[in-house]
């Protein structure tokens, strides 16, 4: 691998609440276009961490980068450049799919008073019809195109799903950050949203929590575990830190119906599963972990890069 594509760098990045130490620092680096889930138990930090990549949350040390246009500045906020989906999907009740959609750009692209000044001129109604068309072809594209003007009650949960994505992607974000997004739906649907990310591979960049093991190395190009539970003592600290990066390794690719594909699904989840989910006696704090990071994550080594 000649030259490494990097759009996202988090370097030395640790967060924490008040004397709560969430997330060690953590050096990850994320390619152009791909798809990685993240994985982990529950309290690990995994939502802290995608929280802190959109801007919601300052990281306590340390820093992000994003890589925009060949030039990397800090995040230090939101921006357009990066896109979230929350598990709970948070459409506006009172506005339909498209309408949903196309409120991004309207507040992005104009204000109060302009799109005031604009009704009088009617500026506003070509921006306004702008808007509406781009959303539109986003729907349709995610196969909404008979429930544009359905409201949120309306639409089933995959759809509702839809819409949230088409949302974010209507601001074409360099970068997709979903929360959970299939924890509430069904198995059919899920199917159909799996399929929604594979046809994102190399348009956007997708970081994806996900509470499955096989979904996350079934859809993803990469594996990131964090975990609580990892050899902290013997790394020198003398408290708890955070969790940290315990498992970063490329996924196989995924081929549908291809037995040999599902068998090495089935073999890295189960590795993934062995790493990032803590024994019962190292929950209850009787024993201390020997997991030592760095002997799973060899995403980089796999790609022959050293690191």
């Amino acid at each position: 691998m000649s030259k490494r594509d990097i759009i996202l760098r988090c370097e030395a990045m640790s967060r924490h609440f008040g004397p709560t130490k969430v997330l060690a620092p953590l050096d990850i680096e994320i390619e152009h276009g791909q798809i990685v889930g993240i994985v982990g138990s529950s309290g690990c930090g995994k939502s802290t961490l995608l929280n802190i990549i959109v801007g919601s949350l300052p990281p306590s040390a340390g820093r992000v980068l994003i890589s925009t246009s060949g030039a990397e500045r800090e995040v230090d906020g939101h921006g357009r450049d990066r896109g979230m989906v929350y598990q709970k999907y948070s459409l506006f009740t009172h506005l339909t799919a498209i309408q949903n959609v196309a409120f991004g750009p309207m507040v992005n692209e104009t204000t109060i008073p302009g799109r005031a000044v604009g009704r009088v001129s009617g500026s506003w109604s070509h921006k306004r019809q702008e808007h509406l068309e781009k959303a539109e072809a986003l729907l349709v594209r995610l196969g909404l195109g008979d429930a544009l003007h359905r409201y949120p009650s309306q639409l089933s949960g995959g759809m509702q799903q839809r819409v949230a994505i088409a949302r974010a992607l209507i601001m074409e974000p360099q970068i997709l950050l979903l929360d959970e997004p299939f924890g509430a739906l069904d198995e059919e649907t899920r199917g159909d949203a799996r399929q929604i990310l594979r046809d994102l591979r190399s348009k956007v960049t997708v970081l994806m929590i996900t509470h499955s093991l096989e979904e996350a190395v079934s859809i993803g190009d990469r594996v990131i575990g964090l975990s609580k539970y990892w050899n902290w003592r013997e790394q020198g600290h003398t408290s708890f830190p955070g969790a940290t990066t315990v498992y970063d390794k490329a996924c196989p690719v995924f081929a549908h119906a291809d037995k040999d594909s599902a068998g090495s699904i089935m073999l890295q989840a189960d590795e993934l599963r062995a790493v990032v989910f803590p024994s019962k006696e190292e929950k209850e704090g009787t024993k201390d972990s020997v997991l030592d990071p760095k002997t799973y994550c060899q995403y980089w080594q796999q790609q022959g890069v050293s690191q």
